[in-house]
């Protein structure tokens, strides 16, 4: 039976987050709809800690708009900072939309945030773009939280009713650029159109310009938002964001949209229920390229068990990617002893509990101090993570295969593969690959596999 571990009672610091800042995630969703620039209202500091994960991790430019919080408008308000900084953004980028995220000084100071939006417009006047508002202090959740609810915020503001057409709503993840443009190749290859939002693919992973662009090419232009509302179905590909900040679920609810929400793809099971949506929702079966992708992805399941069987694992991060990962290292062998994460919604619990983890430690709102504690306590073989656990791998002496965000002490993180039969190929080998390379670095006659 999986228990978990919390901090002593009456203890207040974290040591080493196992977490990112809330707007950081709402920010990485705006800078998915094409020609849309975030706009943090709070200080210049959290600008530049966002921009600075986000660039390490995607190694592409990040503009992150700000309201420069001054002393005065900490005490007295931001509301003239906020208007100015708007007509700023809109004189320099002529933006599309503008996707405004508040930080935690914003909101202890009990910032008005419709008040805001409403002087703002009166100053901008009819010609402004969509000011699409998410509330999102880091006090009150994880970057994953500010990414959901400002893909919610969106739809809400953009969807529009329309007669039932033949496209199809794909809200994933935090995923890789790379991840990102298997899932419009998958729609493709159902022959399916679709909004899928966020598409940071480009805008965050493009090529190299032959000029300067202000706001990068790419991202999910607002008339497939518009139409999301008129769709033949969504899929969401996230277990962990509550009703309240579901795009799914706004649309089944306000536009009778069918909603099947899913985990992310990540191994055979998960990607099979996938594949079985978009077989019912396209009408038609999955294609035999696909099936013969799943079959090779079975035989290197077979080649490489006799090194994962009974193998213990570390994994950390996002909670859907931490369910995700469980699930898949389930059906190689592998043991997932620590299930952890930064947020505490208790998804990790009840998404892991038909899994049988015996001697899992399932921790939420935890830090990397009390990870490598348990870590330690449970003779963790392999750590799978973000770059955040270098510290821990390295404390362990452990390989650490680097998955999800950020990926900063690596060059690649935007095209890291986890996602449907191939990418859980790419992901299967790399962790087959660590733990062989772990064996042959200890053995001192070296090591050979037959």
């Amino acid at each position: 039976m999986s228990h978990q571990i919390t901090r002593p009672s009456g203890a207040v610091s974290t040591t080493n987050a196992c977490k990112l800042c809330t707007p950081l995630g709402a920010c990485l969703a705006f800078k998915g709809v094409e020609r849309a620039v975030p706009f943090i209202h709070g200080s210049q500091g959290c600008s530049t800690y966002i921009r600075r994960y986000l660039i390490g991790h995607f190694r592409e430019p990040m503009d992150i708009s700000c309201s420069n919080f001054s002393e005065e408008a900490a005490i007295f308000g931001g509301t003239e900072t906020f208007c100015n900084g708007l007509a700023n953004v809109i004189a320099q980028y002529r933006p599309s939309l503008i996707g405004i995220a508040t930080t935690c000084l914003a909101e202890t100071i009990g910032e008005d945030l419709p008040l805001l939006l409403a002087r703002a417009h009166d100053q901008l006047g009819p010609d402004a773009p969509p000011l699409i508002a998410v509330s999102s202090p880091s006090y009150a959740g994880t970057h994953a939280d500010g990414y959901h609810r400002a893909v919610r915020r969106i739809v809400e503001g953009l969807a529009v009713a329309g007669p039932r057409a033949r496209h199809l709503n794909l809200f994933p993840g935090m995923f890789s650029p790379a991840d990102l443009r298997y899932l419009h190749d998958l729609l493709t290859t159902f022959g399916l159109s679709g909004c899928v939002l966020p598409d940071y693919s480009d805008t965050l992973d493009g090529p190299t310009w032959d000029r300067y662009h202000e706001l990068p090419p790419g991202g999910t232009p607002l008339s497939a938002i518009a139409a999301s509302g008129s769709a033949t179905a969504s899929i969401g590909l996230a277990l962990a964001p509550s009703a309240k900040d579901d795009a799914g679920a706004y649309l089944a609810e306000r536009f009778d949209v069918p909603y099947h929400r899913l985990g992310a793809p990540v191994g055979i099971s998960a990607t099979d229920a996938l594949l079985e949506v978009l077989s019912t929702v396209a009408q038609r079966p999955v294609p035999e390229r696909l099936r013969a992708q799943r079959g090779r992805l079975i035989d290197s399941y077979v080649d490489a068990h006799k090194f994962c069987n009974g193998r213990r694992a570390v994994l950390y991060g996002d909670e859907d990617h931490v369910v995700a990962l469980a699930r898949f290292l389930a059906e190689i062998g592998i043991r997932p002893v620590v299930c952890a994460s930064g947020a505490a919604s208790g998804l990790l619990r009840t998404a892991l509990a038909d899994l049988d983890l015996d001697s899992s430690t399932v921790m939420d709102d935890s830090d990397f101090s009390e990870i490598e504690t348990a870590a330690r306590a449970q003779s963790a073989e392999l750590v799978i993570g973000h770059s955040k656990g270098y510290a821990l791998a390295r404390a362990l002496a452990v390989p650490l295969v680097r998955v999800g965000l950020p990926v900063s002490d690596r060059i690649g993180g935007a095209r890291i593969r986890s996602l449907g039969y191939d990418g859980t190929q790419d992901l299967f080998d790399r962790i087959v690959n660590a733990i062989i390379e772990r064996e042959q670095a200890a053995n001192p006659v070296g090591y050979m596999t037959y």
